[in-house]
């Protein structure tokens, strides 16, 4: 009532001060949306009136109505709507050729055919927009690369891309998404038996080498945006080229949108380059005189700027990462919003990979005439999409990258300056379809001076012990002379072989054991992989296969709108229990799944529907998969003790006890601190499991859980010994155990020698 109360004052405000103005499109828009809104709420409250009547009073009648008769009532007859008719099945696929024709691919189409034919692997150079991700595969379908039942395979390093560009071609081809064309992403399979096109993440391609080592069902295997260099690509690439030696008849496309491509080149046996010329207008490149102190106030400002003084075009804004996107987004509503009938309309659209695809899909489509689009993307706008009609481009000149110590196993997601590469291929998305303009928010001598010129690649700034245990299971034993492109830190490869030792995945021949087997099945951390193993032992699995799903979507569950904040905490306060996070997770998913899956729920305790979907989706699949492993359903009835047992069981490797100075991993000894939004920030137990250590303003501990020292005797005896765990206040272990870890690390040293 009182939401409704508001909502009336607030249009007779607008009324009484507006009544004489002429408005926007968009404001008419949103004023004719709080009317109905208001209208709606207006019937929901009279029907609720009714429900209040006495209970003999079954059937209510409007007075009005009483002692009438009703009068038959004959619809009238269907008119035909007025105005143009859509377009016709022929002139939609006349459209789409059209389209495709323009594409700057479209004239190389039988020359690049009769490279793939002449050679087995081939490098193709094209920039974002040329048509290669979307019409190569294609041609190659039109061409009978899919006949006798094979399949084309393009691999993208997100997933956001992967789903777009399948519908896009599928869109084209006129076939239903999931049919000839599909798309699979972890925890998302959108293919049939009739799929021919499939694209696919780079990992997902990485996990059929589990199924089918020798990609026998594919005839063409294209991996797109190469340049970007992510770990599975890397990964990828040693994979292809020792499968392709052995079978010749298998095509080998590696797609680059950079002049990087000579490297690929020597890499694939000096591999010929295709390169298809881009359609490149020219581009202004601004820069700032002084670097910017907050990177993000100057883009909106510098968006409103664009939007009152240049000519029509939209615009592309690059931030790091979706919490600067959606603060962005919001700040420039608001603004819009209070400049009002002032400034021409301007729709602003978010794009990141959590967002969902039917909001993802908006920025594709076209600018509605008299309004400017502004698009805030990550860096996946740099290459993975082409949107059209950008004239504009704002660039902070940051990115978001991850990177990884192996001496204290800390993982950072840090924002950090792009490279050069990455400014240029920013400054390119200005000139795709006129003249454009790019605005870097940084200096011409910064430019010069403080960029690299490339992106370090992933496989060197990762954790790899999923990367290991795949190539273990893969039968891969020498990872020393792997053919990598770049190998990976030595310090790194060694941490993931001891995790895995430790884990049972390995035995002290480096072989794969059993238990290593059926973690490798599971498309998940092998820490994840080793708890749900456990929870058989203890019982536990339905609850488990719950925290694993959560946990995969475990920083962005809970969200907190900044006019609500004293809410949203409340909210999440009220689903902690005694435990830790862990079982904060297992609640929220258990009374989400109570409610019936239910959207209200979410938004009445501040919870994202679309991550719970999400988990939701992530659990079935890891369910389907506990017969391949040979875990049985089951449940501990709530005695959460057997809960967190398994949960050591995975995670006993990342531990940490309170000590006089504070919290203390337990075996190398570094400071760490619980996450302030974590359920157990004020109570301070002295001894903790922690999900993952990550480097932000200190050394946090994300997703933490209360266990007894005795636990980790009990999950990991040939990881601990008694004395270790004794003292929680020494601050140097005890000779014999410094000895024992040496030991250890020259046995692990041996190990790697010999594998």
């Amino acid at each position: 009532r009182e939401k409704l109360e508001d909502l009336e004052a607030e249009l007779a405000d607008e009324e009484f001060l507006f009544g004489d103005v002429e408005l926007s499109r968009h404001e008419r828009r949103e004023l004719k949306y709080k009317r109905r809104v208001r209208d709606l709420a207006r019937e929901y409250r009279a029907a609720g009136e009714q429900e209040k009547l006495e209970a003999t009073n079954r059937y209510h009648m409007p007075e009005e109505t009483r002692g009438q008769v009703r009068q038959t009532h004959t619809p009238p007859p269907l008119q035909e709507p007025s105005g143009p008719s859509p377009p016709s099945q022929a002139q939609q696929k006349e459209s789409v050729q059209a389209v495709r024709r323009s594409l700057p691919v479209f004239p190389f189409r039988e020359e690049l055919l009769a490279a793939i034919a002449d050679h087995q692997v081939l490098i193709i150079e094209g920039e974002t927009g040329s048509g290669k991700t979307t019409q190569i595969p294609q041609y190659l379908f039109e061409e009978g690369y899919t006949k006798k039942g094979m399949k084309i395979a393009c691999t993208q390093p997100r997933r956001v891309a992967a789903m777009s560009v399948a519908a896009r071609v599928a869109r084209e081809m006129g076939v239903k998404l999931g049919n000839e064309v599909g798309y699979s992403i972890r925890f998302e399979d959108c293919t049939s038996e009739r799929t021919v096109l499939r694209y696919m993440t780079d990992g997902m391609l990485l996990r059929e080498f589990l199924s089918e080592p020798d990609l026998a069902s594919y005839s063409v295997v294209m991996v797109d945006e190469a340049h970007e260099r992510t770990l599975h690509t890397d990964i990828l690439f040693g994979l292809i080229k020792d499968v392709a030696r052995f079978r010749p008849e298998l095509k080998v496309l590696v797609a680059s949108a950079t002049l990087d491509t000579a490297r690929f080149s020597t890499f694939f046996d000096d591999a010929p380059v295709f390169r298809i010329p881009g359609r490149r207008f020219p581009v202004d490149i601004f820069y700032t005189k002084a670097p910017e102190a907050d990177y993000l106030e100057a883009c909106v400002v510098s968006v409103l700027q664009i939007h009152v003084t240049q000519p029509p075009g939209d615009i592309l804004v690059f931030l790091t990462g979706q919490e600067e996107i959606e603060a962005a987004c919001e700040m420039l509503q608001d603004r819009c919003r209070r400049l009002g009938s002032k400034i021409r309309e301007l729709l602003v659209l978010p794009i990141y990979a959590n967002l969902p695809s039917d909001m993802q899909a908006r920025i594709f489509q076209p600018t509605p005439p008299g309004a400017r689009k502004v698009v805030v993307a990550t860096n996946i706008a740099e290459t993975s999409l082409t949107i059209e009609g950008i004239i504009y481009v704002l660039d902070p000149g940051f990115c978001k990258q991850k990177s990884y110590n192996p001496r204290t196993g800390m993982e950072s997601l840090t924002v950090t300056p792009c490279s050069k590469a990455s400014a240029n291929q920013r400054a390119g998305r200005a000139g795709r379809v006129a003249a454009g303009k790019c605005f870097r928010l940084y200096t011409a001598w910064a430019y010069q001076h403080e960029l690299e010129e490339t992106t370090v690649p992933e496989i060197q700034r990762t954790s790899l012990g999923n990367v290991v245990l795949l190539l273990k299971s893969l039968g891969i034993h020498d990872l020393m002379h792997f053919d990598f492109l770049d190998p990976p830190p030595y310090e790194t490869l060694l941490l993931a072989l001891e995790q895995l030792y430790a884990l049972g995945a390995l035995n002290h021949l480096g072989e794969l054991t059993t238990s290593g087997r059926k973690m490798a099945e599971l498309p998940v951390d092998p820490m994840l992989s080793k708890m749900i193993l456990a929870s058989e032992k203890y019982s536990c699995s339905e609850e488990i296969l719950t925290v694993a799903a959560m946990l995969s979507v475990n920083n962005s569950i809970f969200y907190r709108p900044k006019d609500k904040v004293v809410h949203a905490d409340n909210a999440r306060v009220n689903f902690f229990l005694p435990g830790g996070d862990h079982l904060v997770l297992l609640n929220v998913y258990t009374q989400w799944a109570e409610s019936g899956y239910s959207s209200q729920w979410c938004y009445e305790n501040f919870v994202q529907f679309r991550s719970m979907r999400r988990a939701r989706d992530v659990r079935e699949q890891l369910e389907g998969l506990l017969e391949r492993v040979e875990v049985g359903l089951s449940s501990c009835q709530g005695d959460y003790i057997r809960v967190r047992k398994a949960i050591t069981a995975g995670y006993f490797y990342h531990t940490a006890r309170l000590t006089r100075s504070g919290y203390r991993t337990v075996k190398q000894q570094q400071t760490v601190f619980i996450h302030p939004n974590s359920s157990l920030f004020e109570e301070q137990p002295r001894w903790l499991l922690y999900h993952e250590l990550v480097l932000t303003t200190k050394e946090f501990m994300r997703q933490v859980l209360e266990i007894e020292s005795s636990w980790l005797l009990e999950v990991a005896p040939h990881y601990y010994k008694a004395k270790e765990l004794e003292d929680p206040h020494s601050k140097k272990m005890p000779k014999k155990i410094e000895g024992e870890a040496s030991r250890t690390q020259h046995q692990l040293l041996f190990l790697l020698y010999v594998i």
